[in-house]
């Protein structure tokens, strides 16, 4: 008599498990805390966590901070707002308003922008995917040349922080 497809003998399932523990402990976890300095003037970056191909991000913009338009062509990513209020707009300056957790899903090569638009800071978790085998890192401006996030065309300046003010 056969077994049905579905049951393991005992050997099985046990080198089937040792195999999965195997590859279980080749990786390991990482666990993060929501913590940042809160600013004045200006946008920080807090990098959370990194694997080969997803990392997390928590980001902090002043009131009135701003990016310029741009897309990342090898990445999807996904903002989701934890304190304060955005609008983004996309290529043909369509905008939508996002408040505290209200986010956004930009898929590679989707064209955008945004401003804080709350008098608190705004702080946002941002996570990235990469898409394909390219580089995920790069930024396109609108006429599909590098913008690096630290340029004045990414509307990049000087960082003021609130002492003793912080995100948690």
């Amino acid at each position: 008599m056969s077994k049905p497809a579905t049951d393991q003998d005992d050997s099985t399932r046990k080198h089937d498990i040792t195999r999965a523990g195997a590859q279980a402990t080749a990786k390991k976890p990482a666990f993060f805390k929501l913590r940042a300095q809160m600013l004045e003037k200006g946008r920080s970056n807090t990098a959370l966590a990194r694997t080969e191909n997803m990392w997390a991000t928590l980001k902090v913009y002043a009131s009135g901070g701003e990016n310029g338009l741009h897309t990342h062509p090898n990445e999807d990513h996904t903002f989701i707002v934890l304190q304060g209020s955005a609008r983004y707009y996309d290529a043909d300056s369509g905008h939508t308003y996002f408040g505290k957790h209200e986010g956004i899903m930009l898929p590679a090569g989707a064209y955008y922008w945004f401003e804080a638009t709350s008098k608190e800071p705004l702080v946002l978790v941002r996570i990235g995917c990469r898409v394909g085998r390219e580089d995920a890192s790069g930024r396109l401006n609108i006429r599909g040349e590098t913008m690096p996030g630290d340029s004045k065309e990414n509307k990049r300046v000087p960082v003021v922080v609130r002492d003793g003010e912080f995100f948690e």
